[in-house]
């Protein structure tokens, strides 16, 4: 006796889970877990040959100290005072100065850079510095020798092989590379290792070590510049630090020794002028003397000849201000773009005008300067000449103001030397002519005196001009290479060696038009789902019932599923099962629900309805004739087509029978019907296997005759496209109490908790053997 359910069951129940997709594409990667391992392990093989053939670069690093007008000054004081024309440094502008074309060009023509030498390893060719046998000196190349690395052997002590030719040492010698000369450096044989060479032209490694140094203060309070640079040759990067920092000082030196060397050019010529003039004036004196017999002057005359003389030297010393003044005035009008010699400003005293002087001379001095380094749109360059502009209208305005002094005082000393010389006319002529002679001469030994004392300043001013920069920390190089990283290497290449196999996935699950996953259904249709039948690994067609597994439960799970058609007022059910394509499994699906069925004890008969291709039959080495076909011909009885499945008590098999042109016509037959009725009669659950619906109607025609139809849907198998045709089907109700059941699904970590209970229950034997 059957038991009959009286629950109530919800064929299918939509499970959410949370990022079902990700999670899918997770599980396929888990899956093929063995392409992951060989993908990382030949990617990680591939970054250690990479290691081993890339050249280590190393960090050089070397510290500046910049005194900065802005941050302070450590100068001593007496220095300070020396340094009358020093200019003033931002640390910025100096950085920009360090990493100046012009600055670097000068390094690369000192060392030689713009031709690399490199020796031949297991690892490809390894960059020499300093310790090489020869010299390439380019006098005069061709393109061709840029494009090409020269490869130079020695046959013997005096002779060079370059391309197959034979080139002496020391000799310039015309080459296909243009005219080249090899400098013997130290001495060669033919045991001497072959030597690789590189020529750049001179900007392109200018260029090339421009953009690879780093120039950066240490902080935004500090003036100590910290200079960087990654080669991969340590003495070479050093070797360029080392002397970047020379040319920068000693470029420094001369700038700021420009000023004083023109204001010592200037006093030069005056003295020299002065020299005449006092050598004239005293050989006057001396001849007067002479001539007239005169010994001493009275002490009323030298009391006159006192006034006279200061009187004297203050008109002179207005007649040099003035001279100086119009010296300034034709500097100031000189236009911005026409830079010349600052002026001297000897004998001026007005420390407004002096200052502003100063202020023009240090401005036109960063801008050119700046100039060496930026265009003439620099921003910068704009503001300075604005500001030298402004200095120079300033300066103009003082000049017209000092000048008018100075020539109202000129006319004081012209005044009072008119009075002076009409009471000298009182004294005795030979006198006043010796006064005359006399004061000329003190007046150009007072001017020669001056100019002399200004020359001692000046010439010590430019005899302690020092640079404003101190080398902290000379330039040295890391023991470790900062390039490759290591660890960052071996990460990026196990990185893409996970990367390419997940594309890989990714990119099929994204490209594919077969179903792959559960949620694929669940988005087209809204058709139950009744189970879930997982992928079969074992050859074996039937499920081992005996043996507990997942599918073997989950064949239980689809028997419980079905055996809900109990409540409905029927004696037997037919179940329909068919699939869009075949390959979907509906035919091992159907044979093993049956012989579920069948071991509780209910009696259940398989049909063979595909009368094209049949499969049921073979499982079980059973003869396809008599049966269905035969029984619609009218050819086979109920009882001849009707044959017992080997192993099974209640489970029968009805075979497709003998081979039919027309198979669709014979499923139209009548006696499909009756064939069905007399199943009924006999069997509680009627299974019919039928072809695909996508591919023949034969399931179209049965489906009327049946109580419910499952649609098999294997992923990987089914089109996504097919799925729309399965949804209307039910919307056009062709198949009554149509569900799907999905066959061949992936194992995932859904099924794991299954295993690992299935895997203890077979240990314990607790689990039935015969249900």
């Amino acid at each position: 006796m059957i038991h009959k359910a009286t629950a109530t069951y919800v064929p299918y129940q939509v499970v959410e889970s949370d990022g079902s997709t990700l999670w899918n594409l997770f599980t396929k990667c888990i899956r093929n877990w063995p392409w992951f391992l060989i993908s990382v392990t030949l990617m990680l093989a591939g970054a250690y040959v990479y290691l081993a053939y890339k050249q280590p670069v190393y960090k050089i690093q070397a510290s500046l100290l910049v005194q900065d007008e802005k941050k302070g000054n450590e100068q001593g004081g007496l220095l300070k005072e020396m340094q009358a024309f020093a200019s003033k440094q931002v640390v910025e502008n100096e950085i920009e100065i360090l990493r100046s074309f012009t600055l670097m060009e000068r390094v690369v023509e000192r060392l030689r850079l713009d031709v690399a030498y490199y020796h031949a390893s297991t690892f490809g060719h390894r960059e020499v510095y300093g310790n090489t046998p020869i010299e390439l000196v380019i006098e005069k190349p061709n393109e061709e020798l840029y494009k090409t690395l020269l490869e130079v052997s020695f046959p013997n002590t005096r002779t060079i092989k370059l391309d197959g030719q034979i080139y002496p040492l020391n000799i310039a010698v015309q080459t296909p590379y243009g005219i080249l000369r090899f400098k013997n450096v130290r001495a060669v044989s033919d045991t001497t290792q072959p030597l690789f060479i590189w020529a750049m032209k001179r900007a392109s490694a200018v260029n090339g070590y421009v953009r690879s140094l780093k120039a950066e203060p240490t902080s935004k309070s500090s003036t100590v510049i910290v200079l960087s640079l990654e080669d991969a040759v340590p003495a070479k990067g050093e070797a360029i630090l080392n002397q970047l920092i020379s040319e920068y000082n000693q470029a420094a030196v001369q700038d700021k020794n420009l000023i004083a060397a023109n204001t010592l050019n200037f006093i030069d010529e005056r003295l020299a002028i002065l020299s005449g003039e006092l050598a004239n004036a005293e050989s006057a004196v001396e001849t007067y003397k002479s001539r007239e017999g005169i010994t001493d002057l009275s002490s009323q005359a030298q009391s006159f000849l006192q006034t006279v003389q200061q009187n004297d030297a203050s008109l002179n010393q207005v007649n040099v201000q003035l001279a100086v003044l119009n010296d300034l005035q034709a500097y100031i009008n000189k236009q911005s773009d026409q830079p010349g010699s600052a002026p001297a400003t000897v004998g001026l005293n007005d420390p407004v005008l002096l200052s502003l002087v100063e202020k023009v001379n240090q401005l036109e001095l960063q801008k050119e300067q700046l100039s060496r380094t930026t265009s003439s749109l620099n921003p910068l360059l704009q503001t300075l000449d604005s500001q030298i502009k402004s200095l120079k209208d300033n300066i103009a305005e003082n000049i017209q103001t000092m000048r008018q002094m100075l020539l109202s005082s000129k006319q004081q000393y012209t005044a009072k030397n008119n009075q002076v010389e009409h009471v000298i006319r009182t004294i005795p002529r030979q006198e006043r002519s010796l006064m005359n002679v006399t004061r000329q001469q003190a007046i150009k030994n007072n001017l020669y005196t001056y100019l002399l004392q200004k020359r001692e300043e000046t010439a010590v001013s430019y005899a302690s001009s020092i640079s404003d920069s101190r080398t902290i920390d000379r330039a040295q190089s890391g023991d470790v290479p900062v390039k490759p990283v290591k660890l960052m290497i071996y990460g990026m290449f196990g990185l893409l060696g996970m990367i390419i196999p997940f594309s890989v996935i990714a990119g099929r699950s994204l490209l594919s038009n077969r179903v792959s996953q559960q949620t694929d259904v669940e988005e087209t249709t809204q058709i139950p789902i009744a189970g879930e039948l997982m992928h079969k690994k074992q050859a074996s067609f039937i499920v081992d019932y005996k043996q507990p597994s997942i599918i073997s439960e989950q064949f239980r799970t689809l028997r419980a599923s079905i055996r809900q058609l109990e409540n409905e007022p029927r004696k037997s059910h037919v179940l329909l099962f068919t699939s869009s394509i075949s390959g979907e499994g509906k035919s091992f699906a159907s044979l093993n629900i049956g012989a579920s069925l069948a071991l509780v004890g209910l009696p259940t008969v398989i049909l063979e309805m595909d009368l094209r291709r049949p499969t049921l039959p073979g499982v079980y080495n059973m003869d396809q004739s008599p049966g269905i076909s035969d029984y619609l011909l009218g050819e086979a009885s109920f009882f001849q087509i009707l044959k017992q499945v080997p192993g099974y008590e209640n489970y029968f098999m009805v075979p497709s029978g003998s081979s039919t042109a027309n198979p669709a016509e014979l499923l139209s037959s009548s006696r499909l019907s009756q064939l069905l009725n007399e199943l009924r009669e006999h069997f509680t659950y009627i299974l019919i296997d039928t072809p695909p619906v996508g591919i023949v109607s034969d399931a179209r025609l049965i489906a009327p005759l049946v109580d419910a139809t499952y649609f098999m849907v294997r992923p990987g198998i089914t089109p996504k496209n097919y799925l729309k045709q399965i949804n209307s089907l039910r919307k056009e109700k062709r198949f009554p109490q149509l569900s799907i059941i999905m066959n061949a699904v992936d194992d995932d970590q859904n099924y794991q908790y299954s295993k690992a209970y299935y895997v203890q229950a077979k240990s314990k034997s607790i689990l039935p053997r015969n249900s």
